[in-house]
């Protein structure tokens, strides 16, 4: 299966986190929220060791690929990215993100990911500092910012970690995707905009709310303003 290609720079993308959705019904959640204009979908992937919680693995991905279209945005928060990476490229991701405290190469594991025909990304935990990935954000095609400690959903906003978004911006100019995730809403959205975000995981401000598209295009209205 060939890997969808990530939307370009230059254009600010909602990814709605299927971690706040209903999984008993998540082929009509992903559906809901595509029709309302979502061209991408972010698959937490947590194992219990990395990061004090469990989601989900290579056989819930393959159910949903074959359920969507969208660009499956997965992001590994995981101890062993490089032992489970294939599987999860095989299941039908677009775009692996690991956490750059988790391979002892990031280098070598980019050009792997590449090689096996999916986007990259790397990510920042608050606590890191952004020196710890300067030298690696031009190999990617995302660098996804974590704006609360990675786990658990429904967490408020880290302003501080947000921050980080200019000095990246800054590092890799408008060519590589900025993506913000945790305690997105209709306040926060703008504020990560301003420090350089152009990509938006957002979960309980979309799925837990009874009209998802209404949800949507409230977060993109106040983006967009």
């Amino acid at each position: 299966m060939t890997a969808k290609i990530l939307p370009q720079p230059g254009t600010l993308e909602l990814a709605p986190s299927i971690l706040s959705a209903d999984f008993a019904n998540l082929a009509n959640e992903i559906r809901q929220v595509t029709n309302a204009g979502a061209k991408m979908v972010h698959l937490d992937v947590m194992d219990g060791h990395f990061v004090p919680n469990i989601t989900l693995g290579p056989p819930v991905v393959a159910w949903i690929r074959k359920c969507t279209e969208a660009f499956l945005d997965t992001h590994l928060m995981i101890t062993d990215p490089e032992q489970y990476a294939e599987a999860f490229v095989k299941a039908g991701s677009d775009l692996i993100t690991f956490h750059i405290e988790t391979v002892k190469d990031p280098g070598s594991f980019i050009k792997y990911l590449r090689e096996k025909g999916v986007s990259v990304g790397l990510t920042l935990n608050p606590p890191t500092p952004v020196e710890t990935i300067e030298k690696f954000v031009s190999l990617c095609d995302m660098v996804l910012i974590m704006t609360v400690n990675p786990g658990f959903g429904a967490q408020a906003f880290i302003d501080e970690a947000a921050r980080k978004c200019r000095r990246i911006r800054q590092i890799i100019g408008p060519t590589v995707r900025i993506e913000v995730d945790g305690g997105i809403n209709q306040e926060t959205i703008a504020v990560a905009r301003d420090y350089g975000a152009d990509t938006f995981v957002a979960g309980n401000a979309i799925f837990a709310q009874s009209d998802r598209a209404a949800a949507i295009k409230s977060l993109m209205d106040a983006v967009q303003k």
